[in-house]
């Protein structure tokens, strides 16, 4: 009967801990990417933008969404793990032509 006690009264400390301790910010919510947008966004590159544009497929991927691969000094975003894997396969072929797949051609 004693360990049950001392197991509500861990328990109840534990709740309330969680509740309103430092414990809350995970449950309301505000995790660590809290922290990358008070710095200037996880991106790395100074854009300070809460979305990139896929290098391989052009779609647009929020910040905290899809994989993330550093090249070069710049943090690139990709939808889909098959997009990352074809930029690791061969990321000059989809860094240089960007600009100009991006100028209009079609």
């Amino acid at each position: 009967m004693d360990g049950l006690l001392w197991f509500l009264i861990i328990g109840g400390l534990f709740y309330v801990m969680m509740r309103y301790g430092c414990g809350a910010h995970r449950v309301h919510g505000h995790g660590a990417h809290e922290v990358h947008k008070r710095d200037g966004g996880p991106a790395g590159n100074g854009s300070g933008g809460s979305e990139q544009i896929d290098p391989v497929c052009g779609m647009t991927v929020a910040a905290d969404q899809g994989y993330g691969k550093m090249h070069g000094g710049t943090l690139y975003r990709f939808c889909s793990r098959s997009c990352l894997d074809k930029f690791e396969a061969e990321p000059d072929a989809y860094l240089k032509p960007a600009s100009a797949r991006m100028g209009g051609a079609s």
